[in-house]
């Protein structure tokens, strides 16, 4: 068992190369890191080990890496980051759905996969125990304030539709997390509807409104085929 305060992070990855090269990469980053295999020793160790993280490669010797995060999703609210060479939409798609947190493909950065971990460690941090105890949402001169319904850019007033504005929210509420086109859509307009083409149109107008150059978005970035993702400051 982990003694220390560092921050402690299991890496499920049956392949020893990549397995030892992220350990190496997490330890020289002043984390600590436990090792599982396949998904059931995935599980047992999420359990006993009780990590602030864990790196989730998908394609595992016994059960696939989906059927892990279902079954700590179960119990656990412990941040999932997927790393695979599964780069299909539909495979990123369906882990977020499931409930990882964030999804990135093998090759990947070591700058980029240290980034990711970061954020998934300040939103999970982050997090009240009642997310309508926030009042405020910050970032950069994008301000949000919840109780007064009120936005504001670099001081200015921004003035949203309902729907324009639920959906500002709730990327705002989930802040440095990739949300899928299919979450944003049951969180919006319901559970029975298939609202494609209007969360487009809507995500376009909250663009316009709060993007100098949308080339270059500075606050909401496209994960494409996937969805939407608020950048943290």
């Amino acid at each position: 068992m982990i003694l220390d305060n560092k921050l402690l992070i299991l890496i499920v990855e049956d392949e020893d190369t990549i397995n030892n090269f992220i350990a190496s990469m997490l330890s020289s980053n002043d984390y600590q890191y436990v090792k599982a295999r396949s998904g059931a020793e995935a599980l047992a160790m999420a359990a006993s080990e009780v990590p602030d993280l864990i790196l989730l490669d998908m394609g595992l010797p016994d059960i696939d890496g989906s059927e892990v995060i279902q079954k700590l999703r179960s119990w656990s609210s412990v941040p999932i980051i997927v790393v695979s060479a599964r780069g299909h939409e539909q495979e990123k798609v369906k882990a977020l759905d499931l409930g990882a947190d964030d999804y990135v493909t093998k090759p990947f950065g070591t700058h980029e996969l240290l980034a990711r971990i970061r954020t998934a460690l300040r939103h999970s941090n982050n997090r009240p125990a009642n997310s309508e105890e926030i009042k405020q949402l910050n970032f950069g001169q994008l301000h949000i304030d919840l109780e007064r319904r009120l936005v504001t850019l670099a001081g200015s007033d921004v003035h949203f539709t309902p729907i324009e504005y639920k959906i500002l929210v709730l990327l705002a509420r989930n802040a440095g997390k990739v949300l899928t086109h299919d979450f944003i859509i049951k969180q919006v307009w319901g559970p029975y509807t298939n609202e494609n083409q209007a969360l487009r149109v809507n995500m376009a107008n909250i663009r316009r409104k709060i993007e100098k150059n949308h080339a270059e978005p500075k606050y909401i970035r496209t994960e494409v085929g996937v969805g939407y993702r608020m950048v943290e400051n």
